[in-house]
């Protein structure tokens, strides 16, 4: 059975890949939540036998090591590192406001980075390892068009970057990494107008996070296979 670990799943997409996994008997379910008590959803699937629950604020270090410390040794053969903020909305130059982009850029960087640097003992115990990141298109220096967006995209281009570096220094441990973009989705974030459900969106992306190897690791797609510039 895999043992995957989804940071960020009380909600949105998380719950999605918690959900779908459990549809999946082939899987052992571990999510995370900031606050366990105050998602309905979750907590509807508490008694489900093959999900466990933990408590984890990705953004403070005290909880990322209180965590760590619970898993101890377990083995981990998939992380899916979902949790993430946008920030304020409709900024432009001018208006940035400088605590608020801190507070994205650590969220939607360096936290990803500390869980992936804290759980690296655990991936390496798993059977053939993977850590995939939701990341976003936005992200993309190459495919900036519109402009805009500077705490989001600055901050997904950071994950990114760091991503493809971990990438290439995990190589020798046999851990593989995928960067995701979900697509636009039918979220708290993405707004009821997007055109893409959580479903087919979570779908797509365990089929990419399938195809990941050591050969392909560290690349950039979308939740259907397209490959997205840097």
């Amino acid at each position: 059975m895999e043992r995957v670990l989804i940071i960020g799943g009380s909600r949105g997409l998380g719950l999605g890949f918690v959900q779908s996994l459990l549809d999946r008997e082939v899987y052992e379910v571990h999510a995370t939540a900031r606050d366990l008590g105050t998602n309905e959803d979750l907590a509807a699937l508490a008694d489900h036998p093959r999900l466990q629950l933990h408590a984890l604020d990705v953004a403070k270090a005290d909880s990322r090591a209180d965590f760590v410390d619970r898993l101890d040794r377990l083995p981990l053969d998939l992380v899916i590192h979902n949790a993430g903020i946008y920030g304020p909305h409709g900024l432009q130059i001018g208006e940035l406001p400088e605590s608020e982009w801190q507070k994205v850029l650590h969220v939607d960087t360096v936290a990803p980075l500390m869980m992936a640097q804290a759980l690296h003992k655990n991936l390496k115990r798993g059977s053939k390892p993977r850590m995939a990141f939701l990341t976003s298109r936005m992200g993309s220096i190459a495919d900036n068009g519109s402009g805009g967006s500077y705490l989001y995209r600055s901050a997904k281009a950071g994950l990114n970057a760091a991503v493809r570096s971990l990438a290439l220094d995990w190589q020798a441990d046999g851990i593989a990494t995928v960067l995701l973009h979900p697509g636009w989705v039918r979220t708290r974030m993405g707004g009821e107008t997007a055109p893409l459900g959580i479903e087919e969106s979570v779908r797509g992306m365990l089929e990419r996070i399938r195809e990941t190897g050591l050969s392909n690791s560290g690349r950039f797609v979308d939740w259907s296979g397209e490959e997205i510039p840097w």
